[in-house]
């Protein structure tokens, strides 16, 4: 059996798949020729071509729709219907030659601290840039028409789509953002986490907040604003990107952070693996001992430590042994790396799902 990995998908942004609906609707209304593909420009310079899934001419209006294939990205817009109505603008309504609106499905921006501003339907300024373009290159190719249009963008059941994102934390209400900045989407990509703690920060910033909490997941975070109560921009949700998180509330500004994890993450961050998840710098329990046995742990015990399968088997066997100490040692210790790498005073939370805080330092 081959042990080669499998090369993983990438796939289109919503930006990318609003962008080819607009040309393929455009084409239509302008051209008055049916088209079933349509090539579109990115912003690398690379072109790109989308079947339509649907294209329905009526009143004026052609409505045309394109389903997002996100490749190997488990992205939950994967498979949603991208729709572009284009009609011609009522007279005297812009003086700009396509103006984006959004639609059902999409968005609107509710606070400050994102690229759009607040009352503005949350479709990010690439995927913008990507539209005009592309509605644009189908003017020309309808014989040069300078006729004013207006694109709308919607997204199929975008509402209950935007349930399963952080919209609604980011001021982001109604349905999903229209978002991209090259068109691709990269399989679990990296961008996409670091994008939405950027723009969680800078909505917490704009809140006028000088302390964060940076949470490796749901059930940490819940645990942490329980105890704070602090206003809900406050509350950003790293995943796995621990360093980059850290760096970034200096980045942004902060005086303080509240980190909050469960034993495994507290536990990586006390040996100071940046990045903690499982595929990047896998937990190595040999370490783990040998941490806790500079921290006071008997050897003997802390071979038996060695031993152990999972980070929460040594979180058990802790407990189970009275060393509340060495729990305690260990949320030190990550809070030590914490202030190192974000130069802010930090605060470190360890929360079980079963008893929510159980140690703070």
């Amino acid at each position: 059996m081959s042990t080669e990995k499998k090369k993983l998908r990438s796939g289109f942004s919503t930006g990318a798949c609003a962008a080819a609906a607009a040309k393929a609707a455009t084409v239509v209304l302008l051209g008055g020729r049916e088209v079933d593909r349509v090539e579109i420009p990115f912003p690398t310079g690379d072109r790109h071509d989308f079947s339509l899934h649907c294209c329905v001419q009526q009143d004026g209006q052609v409505t045309v729709s394109v389903i997002k294939d996100a490749g190997d990205d488990p992205d939950v817009t994967n498979g949603a219907e991208i729709i572009a109505i284009v009609e011609e603008q009522e007279p005297g309504v812009s003086e700009d030659l396509i103006i984006i609106a959004g639609g059902p499905g999409v968005g609107k921006v509710t606070k400050p601290g994102l690229p759009i501003s607040v009352g503005e339907p949350a479709i990010n300024p690439v995927p913008r840039k990507m539209i005009r373009a592309a509605v644009s290159e189908a003017m020309e190719e309808a014989g040069g028409h300078r006729i004013p249009l207006v694109v709308t963008i919607c997204v199929t059941d975008g509402e209950l789509l935007a349930e399963k994102t952080l919209n609604h934390r980011l001021g982001i209400i109604g349905g999903l953002s229209i978002l991209g900045t090259t068109g691709i989407v990269r399989p679990v990509s990296a961008k996409a986490w670091t994008d939405t703690i950027d723009a969680s920060m800078n909505v917490a910033r704009a809140a006028g907040l000088s302390e964060v909490i940076i949470s490796t997941g749901r059930t940490s975070e819940a645990a942490v604003q329980k105890m704070l109560n602090l206003p809900e921009e406050a509350q950003v949700m790293m995943g796995d990107y621990l360093a980059y998180a850290l760096k970034g509330a200096r980045r942004h500004g902060f005086s303080k952070i509240h980190l909050s994890g469960m034993w495994a993450k507290v536990l990586k961050c006390a040996l100071g693996i940046p990045q903690t998840h499982v595929r990047h710098g896998a937990l190595e329990v040999q370490l783990a001992a040998a941490l806790l046995q500079e921290l006071g742990l008997e050897r003997e015990t802390a071979d038996v430590m060695a031993t152990a399968n999972t980070a929460r088997e040594i979180f058990l066997r802790l407990k189970e042994a009275g060393r509340d100490d060495l729990v305690r040692a260990v949320c030190v210790r990550a809070r030590e790396y914490a202030m190192k790498r974000s130069s802010l005073v930090v605060e470190v939370y360890l929360v079980t799902s079963e008893d929510g805080v159980v140690e703070h330092v």
